[in-house]
C-alpha cells in the first residue's frame, strides 16, 4: 500500500484508504512566507500537522517546498487548490486519486449543472437532498418544506446582551502548542509577517477534539441555531453557531458524519426541524456548492470584476485597526477577526463584504483577504462566496442580487447601532451612518448595470425618490478610503 500525502486540510480518516495506511504530511515554511496570513491561523494549521503527526506510522517532514519533501511513491487525494493539483501533477510517481472531505462527487455536480443558464444554492441542495436522501420522508422533504429559511431570520432577543446558550467546550492546549507558539515568534523575528493578534487556541486542532465540538453543538447549541443564525449581537460573537467550519476545513471532521448526527438529532426530537435544516442546507448545500463552483468555474472566475471596482483595500481594514473605525458593527466585527481569526457568516456578508463592496474596493484582494485572515479561510471556500456571493463580481452567475444593504438591516439585525455614534436613519452630515449612505452611492454607481435585475426593481425606485441623491455621492466620494 502506497504512503497516503495528506495536505493540512485531509487530516480526519476518510482521507485514508484503512486504519494502518502509512501517512506523510508536509510542513512548508515557505506557505506562510508567500501570504501574510492571520496569527491564529498559522497556529491552527500548524498545531493540527503536528498533533496528527503523534500518530502511528506518520511521518512529519518539515522542509522548503512541498516538491523536496516527496522522495518516494505516494497516493494523495484530489488537493483544493490548483495550485496544489499543478503540483501533484508535475510530481512524479504521486498518483491522485478522486476528492474526499464533500458529499457530492465532481461528476454528479457537473451533470446536475450542465446545460443550466444560472447555478443556483437552492436547486442544488434540493437536488443534493433527494441524492443523498438527507432531511426526506419518502420522496418528500421532511416537514413538507424544502427551506425553511422564514422560520430562521429572527432579530436577537430584544434586551438581551447573550443569547443564553451554553459556550463551546474550551480547547486546553498542550506541549505542541506550546512549540507551535514559540516556532511562529521565532519566524516573526526571522521576518514572516502575519495579521491579527496571537490567542489561546479556540478551534479544534485534533479529530477528538472536533468530535467533542460536534457532540457538544448537537447537544446544547443546534436548538437554538435556526431562529437566530441571522443576527448579532456585540457581547455574544458566537451566538448558537457551531465553530465547526475551521474543523471541517481541516478535514478532522467528515461532512456526511456531521450531517447524519444532526439529521438523528431531528429524528429523535432532540432540534427542531428548522435548526437541522437550516444547519444541513450550510454543509449539504452552501459548503459543497462552493467547492464545486470553485472547480466547474473557469480558472479565471477569482479575477470577475463584473462590477469595475478598482479600489485597493485601505491599510485600516488590511491591517485589522478596529480602533481606527468609529462604525460599532465594523469595529467590532474587525476587532472579532483580529482577536479570533473568526466571525459568523452575517457578520462576513453583510458588515465586513457589504461595506466592502459599497466602496468599490477590488474583489480579488478582497477575497484574498478573507482566505488570509479567516482561520477556516482557503482559496476554494473564498473564490465563489467572495467573488460571486459578497462582492457581486461576477455579475449574478451563482447570486441573484448584490448582497447590499443600509444601516436599517444592521438595525434590525443586531444591536449594534444603539450605541453607534452614526444614525442608520441618516444618510447626510456628521451623524451619517456610513452603511446607509454606502448603499445608496452603490444603487447610484451601478443601476445601469442592475436595471435588468427583478430583485432589485423596488431599491432603484425608491432611488430616484431621494432629494439628496447628489449630496450622498458627493459625500461618499469625499470619504474615500477613510475609516468611517
Amino acid at each position: 500500500m502506497r504512503r497516503r500525502w495528506l495536505f493540512a486540510d485531509q487530516l480526519g480518516p476518510h482521507f485514508l484508504d484503512s486504519p494502518g495506511q502509512p501517512v506523510l504530511l508536509v510542513e512548508s515554511k515557505a506557505v506562510f512566507r508567500r501570504r501574510r496570513f492571520h496569527r491564529q491561523k498559522a497556529h491552527l494549521i500548524l498545531s493540527a500537522l503536528r498533533h496528527r503527526a503523534q500518530q502511528p506510522n506518520v511521518r512529519l517532514v518539515q522542509a522548503e517546498t512541498y516538491a523536496e519533501a516527496v522522495t518516494e511513491p505516494l497516493s494523495v487525494c484530489h488537493p483544493t487548490s490548483r495550485a496544489a493539483r499543478g503540483l501533484v501533477r508535475r510530481l512524479p510517481d504521486v498518483e491522485m486519486l478522486p476528492p474526499r472531505g464533500f458529499v457530492t462527487a465532481p461528476q454528479d455536480f457537473v451533470a446536475w449543472a450542465h446545460g443550466r443558464d444560472h447555478l443556483r444554492l437552492e436547486d442544488f441542495y434540493r437536488h443534493a437532498r433527494q441524492h443523498h436522501d438527507v432531511l426526506m420522508d419518502g420522496g418528500e422533504p421532511a416537514g413538507g418544506r424544502w427551506n425553511l429559511d422564514t422560520d430562521n431570520r429572527e432579530a436577537p432577543p430584544r434586551g438581551a446582551a447573550t443569547l443564553g446558550v451554553p459556550p463551546p467546550p474550551p480547547i486546553t492546549e498542550d506541549e505542541i502548542d506550546e512549540q507551535v507558539r514559540a516556532d511562529l515568534d521565532q519566524w516573526e523575528r526571522e521576518g514572516i509577517a502575519f495579521v491579527g493578534n496571537d490567542g489561546p487556541r479556540i478551534f479544534p486542532a485534533t479529530r477528538a477534539e472536533a468530535l467533542a465540538r460536534l457532540r457538544h453543538f448537537v447537544e446544547h447549541r443546534l436548538p437554538a441555531f435556526g431562529p437566530h443564525e441571522d443576527a448579532m449581537l456585540a457581547g455574544d460573537p458566537l451566538m448558537a453557531h457551531s465553530m465547526l467550519s475551521a474543523a471541517l476545513n481541516l478535514g478532522l471532521l467528515d461532512p456526511l458524519e456531521v450531517i447524519e448526527r444532526v439529521e438523528q438529532a431531528y429524528r429523535d426530537g432532540s432540534v427542531p426541524l428548522a435548526s437541522a435544516e437550516g444547519f444541513i442546507r450550510q454543509i449539504l448545500g452552501w459548503r459543497d456548492f462552493v467547492w464545486h463552483l470553485y472547480w466547474y468555474f473557469e480558472p479565471d472566475y477569482r479575477a470577475a470584476n463584473e462590477m469595475r471596482a478598482h479600489r485597493q483595500l485601505p491599510k485600516w481594514f488590511a491591517e485589522l485597526n478596529a480602533d481606527a473605525v468609529q462604525a460599532r458593527c465594523l469595529s467590532d466585527v474587525l476587532a472579532g477577526v483580529r482577536d479570533r481569526g473568526w466571525v459568523h457568516h452575517i457578520p462576513r456578508l453583510m458588515v465586513l463584504g457589504n461595506y466592502a463592496m459599497q466602496r468599490g474596493w477590488r474583489p480579488g484582494a478582497v477575497a484574498d483577504w478573507f482566505h488570509r485572515c479567516f482561520v477556516d479561510g482557503y482559496e476554494w471556500v473564498m473564490t465563489a462566496n467572495v467573488i460571486g456571493m459578497s462582492q457581486f463580481a461576477d455579475g449574478g452567475r451563482m447570486s441573484t442580487k448584490p448582497y447590499a444593504a443600509g444601516g436599517a438591516y444592521i438595525n434590525r439585525m443586531s444591536d449594534y447601532c444603539g450605541g453607534c455614534r452614526y444614525d442608520p436613519k441618516v444618510r447626510i452630515g456628521e451623524d451619517a451612518c456610513p452603511y446607509s449612505a454606502g448603499y445608496w452611492n452603490y444603487l447610484a454607481h451601478h443601476e445601469a448595470a442592475l436595471a435588468g435585475n427583478h430583485r432589485m426593481r423596488q431599491p432603484l425606485q425608491g432611488l430616484h425618490r431621494l432629494s439628496d441623491l447628489d449630496a450622498v455621492v458627493e459625500q461618499e466620494k469625499a470619504r474615500g478610503s477613510r475609516a468611517p
